[in-house]
């Protein structure tokens, strides 16, 4: 009989980068086997605007991480099935750096999976306190990274046995279609909008490339993080667009402020010619955006972050320093102007190994070896 799993995660309708790959990895395993979603849900979520598939599991139990003491209840909606899946984040737990998701993890009877979304190189001592009883509680880790993977076993004490490196799922997108012709290059940055994105680097590579004929058109598409939103309004996007207005490329970019679905997502991917990440953090290991550029088969040119560099080493893009318009420029340049190297460049577009398929099916794996681990101590229990 198939595993049953329950998953810990922010949840659709939120709009986060978290909740939409916990409900990518729930909906996945979902269609073989029973799963449910133990929602977090603070006051501050914004919730409007997502529909989930229909083979996307149900939520089974809300934790409103505004209140303390609500892991206890979520802790028993998760022994309701056989294996626990805990999205990590800072930030999304309560108690200070999340110290809450602790005695959940204590109080879980059945095997616990966390996947971290992020590992810091220089975390505060309490963060560094919190991520080492997670990973001596739980019974496996999971990093989407080696980069990541590295992290912990260099700077953290804890037992790399536990840790598995399992990469971030991408979605289906049609890479054998023909993809859409447009007057002039389509560049593109998608996601939650908010300081550190870098999109004001991006503006600047994009002035520079003024001069080309035709030139490109920038489209950034995403609405303003929720918790940006709420504590500073729209200030960021507004800082952009005076700033694109002083660059004189005002009529070159194109701002979406909306959430997009996964097919509304895919068309505009594909319309893309080149994908450009342009963050400004040297701390990201994961990155859902880059992995479905990749996945869609659309050149990327990214600053150095550490997925980036782990993921387009060997392939499908170009890295560039921090906060260099110029290096930018020229390597969006490089790309429009050499048809044959963006093609060259996309080796891993559509790879299996990057599908959320066979991402679910290593997480399978994984689950059923914890539960085999547990089985003959559970056998052992029994009386003759």
């Amino acid at each position: 009989m198939p595993a049953t799993y329950g998953f810990l995660s922010t949840y659709p309708p939120t709009q986060c980068g978290l909740a939409t790959f916990n409900a990518a990895l729930a909906t996945q395993l979902n269609t073989s086997s029973t799963a449910g979603v133990v929602r977090l849900l603070a006051s501050d979520n914004v919730s409007g605007g997502i529909e989930l598939d229909r083979s996307a599991p149900r939520v089974v139990h809300t934790w409103h991480t505004d209140n303390t003491g609500g892991w206890a209840a979520a802790a028993n909606a998760l022994n309701r099935f056989d294996v626990a899946i805990i999205q990590h984040e800072y930030g999304i737990y309560p108690g200070d750096a999340g110290a809450e998701v602790l005695p959940l993890l204590r109080a879980l009877k059945v095997p616990s999976i966390v996947v971290l979304h992020t590992v810091l190189s220089h975390p505060d001592p309490l963060q560094r306190q919190v991520l080492e009883r997670i990973a001596a509680t739980a019974d496996a880790l999971v990093t989407m990274t080696d980069t990541a993977r590295q992290r912990l076993v260099a700077g953290y004490d804890l037992d790399p046995r536990k840790i598995a490196v399992i990469p971030h799922g991408a979605g289906s997108h049609d890479v054998s279609a023909p993809r859409e012709d447009h007057d002039r290059p389509q560049l593109l940055t998608w996601g939650l909008l908010g300081p550190g994105k870098g999109i004001e680097w991006a503006l600047r590579a994009l002035a520079l490339l003024g001069d080309r004929d035709p030139a490109p058109v920038y489209t950034v598409a995403g609405r303003t993080h929720p918790k940006v939103l709420e504590q500073f309004g729209d200030a960021y996007r507004d800082s952009l667009k005076a700033l694109a207005a002083a660059l004189g490329v005002t009529d070159a970019v194109r701002w979406l402020d909306v959430y997009l679905d996964q097919a509304e997502l895919s068309r505009l991917i594909r319309s893309a010619d080149v994908v450009v990440l342009p963050y400004d953090s040297t701390e990201q290991v994961t990155s859902g955006v880059l992995i479905e550029a990749v996945g869609a088969g659309v050149p990327v040119v990214a600053t150095e972050f550490p997925h980036a560099v782990e993921l387009l080493a060997d392939g499908p893009g170009l890295l560039v320093p921090h906060q260099d318009p110029e290096a930018m420029a020229s390597a969006v340049r490089h790309l429009l102007a050499e048809p044959g190297l963006a093609g060259r460049l996309t080796g891993l577009a559509g790879g299996p190994t990057l599908r959320w398929p066979a991402v679910a099916a290593r997480y399978q794996n994984l689950a059923g070896r914890l539960l085999a681990d547990r089985a003959p101590v559970a056998a052992s229990a029994v009386p003759a």
